[in-house]
């Protein structure tokens, strides 16, 4: 296969194309084809020996890809051959083919084109995890970027927009922050020309900015603490301007203002749990068409070189994106002005392999991209089919956590010697519960709601189970509205019939009627 290989440690000039051996899964690996793969600033790091992660000589830099699995390693059972996956391969994506641990591969939600899912995680992920869990961002407040304009600052600005915020956003261009101000920054601050303590003040009135995100450092992060507010919040993210930054430690005890640590990668393996969650929402506002990344430029994989030496050169605007497999190359110039269906038409390799992959028929991925605005648009798919959704494996550690959770230990859901010897097939069985819990996920890409202020799953009208569910079977959701009641306060009950069928059963194995209260 073809790849760019970091032979020794330098600039991006120094990086090689040349031809590599094809990778080989581990027992918890998985082989991707690379479809896209993301530029971030880590990849300069790497590959001058600068960053914390430090890989064995040779290797490919790129930490984020999109792409197709090719295999599976022996004890991986919740990915699949032909599965669409985004990963977080932390170094490898700028090849054909990469090798990734199955923990950092996740399945992309069918709406998706693979340079949104390749460019999205890195930098909407770490601006999320920065607001909302570091910073605890709340509507209201007033948010500081420095370095709006690379791809973590401004997912930062608009997901600061997003969560209430007022946005001032910082950057070195006027090019620069004219795209800061399309993506909704409230205020502006060019901190080459102007003082940035004194431009807050100024635009705050004196009282200063409740959080500062920084990706910058260097000389531009003490005049931003200076900026603080009392008990503001200031978030560390990187340094691309070059010098770590030292800090009086006696403006931090006069702001009664915290100084916060953002590292998403850790946060991602440390606290799986609230990491996918935060992934499970940014999904959402993409599909509902809150946040959307900027891409700058996309490179073939010759020009991966190309594409470090721009972000080097801080000359990159959003995200960088080399695409390794089958996209026209355009430039953010020539794209400027088209809408986004215009974008998806000219995407012709990435959108022929979707629908390819796609085996559902044509009338199900249709209806799968309707979206529900309004009461009225529920009430008018009333009796209608909601389509059909992707196949899930439950898988043996899936059961496993469940009974951890729920506490329902009984040997014909854990107990895989004993399932050998006495259960059909010599499978442990998932607990019904587990079964009807799965039917608010597999819901989720069939009920795309836009502009709600509250979805609650509320319960169950009638359940049963005709089959049992065996450990390892793949189920997918079958689902229509049967009706829309009114609520005293405002919202709506939405009931849903939801009907999951197993493969190798010939029944299904729950049926049920679901109630979900949705206020607009």
């Amino acid at each position: 296969m073809k790849a760019i290989i970091c032979e020794s440690y330098g600039l991006p000039d120094s990086l090689v194309y040349k031809e590599v051996a094809n990778p080989e899964a581990g027992a918890k690996d998985v082989i991707i084809e690379v479809a896209a793969c993301a530029v971030n600033f880590p990849d300069v790091l790497i590959i001058q020996n600068k960053y914390q992660f430090k890989p064995e000589l040779p290797f490919s830099p790129g930490g984020e890809v999109s792409g197709v699995i090719k295999s599976v390693g022996s004890q991986v059972k919740h990915l699949h051959v032909g599965q669409r996956v985004l990963a977080l391969c932390g170094w490898g994506g700028f090849a054909e083919e990469v090798k990734v641990s199955a923990d950092r591969v996740f399945p992309i939600p069918p709406f998706m084109d693979d340079v949104t899912a390749a460019s999205t995680l890195y930098t909407f992920g770490t601006s999320y995890f920065a607001l909302k869990n570091r910073a605890q961002l709340k509507s209201g407040e007033t948010l500081l970027v420095l370095g709006a304009s690379g791809g973590v600052g401004l997912a930062a600005v608009e997901l600061g927009k997003v969560m209430g915020a007022r946005v001032i956003a910082a950057a070195s261009t006027v090019d620069k922050l004219n795209s800061c101000q399309e993506k909704g920054a409230d205020y502006l601050i060019n901190y080459e020309t102007e003082d940035i303590k004194e431009r807050v003040k100024e635009l705050t009135q004196g009282k200063g900015v409740d959080v500062v995100l920084d990706v910058v450092g260097d000389k531009y992060a003490e005049p931003a603490l200076r900026s603080m507010a009392w008990k503001g919040r200031y978030l560390v993210v990187g340094f691309a301007a070059g010098e770590i930054p030292k800090f009086p430690l006696n403006l931090i005890l006069l702001k009664g203002c915290s100084v916060m640590g953002v590292f998403w990668g850790r946060f991602s393996t440390e606290e799986v749990q609230a990491s996918q969650q935060n992934l499970v929402e940014l999904v959402g506002m993409i599909q509902a068409g809150k946040i959307s990344q900027h891409i700058h430029q996309l490179y073939s994989l010759e020009e991966s070189r190309r594409a470090l030496q721009e972000m080097m050169e801080r000359k990159v605007v959003g995200k960088a994106v080399v695409v390794v497999r089958g996209e026209k190359r355009e430039t953010r110039n020539e794209r400027e002005g088209m809408k986004n269906e215009e974008l998806e038409i000219r995407n012709e390799g990435l959108e022929t392999r979707a629908k390819k992959q796609d085996t559902r028929p044509e009338t199900d991925i249709e209806e799968k991209k309707r979206v529900f605005r309004s009461v009225g648009d529920l009430r008018g798919a009333v009796g209608s089919s909601l389509g059909v959704s992707e196949w899930v494996v439950v898988t043996q550690d899936l059961i496993h956590q469940f009974a951890e959770t729920t506490d329902d230990k009984q040997w014909i859901h854990v107990d895989t010697e004993k399932a050998k010897m006495m259960l059909p097939g010599g499978k442990n069985i998932a607990h019904g519960y587990l079964t009807l819990s799965l039917i608010p996920k597999l819901l989720y890409g069939l009920l795309p709601l836009e502009g709600v202020q509250m979805a609650l799953n509320y319960g169950t009208e009638k359940v049963r189970f005709p089959a049992p569910l065996y450990s390892g079977n793949s189920v997918r959701l079958h689902a229509s509205i049967s009706k829309v009641e009114d609520r005293p306060d405002g919202a709506v009950s939405l009931h849903i019939q939801a009907t999951m069928e197993a493969k190798n059963s010939d029944k299904p194995v729950c049926v049920a009627e679901i109630i979900t209260i949705v206020r607009f």
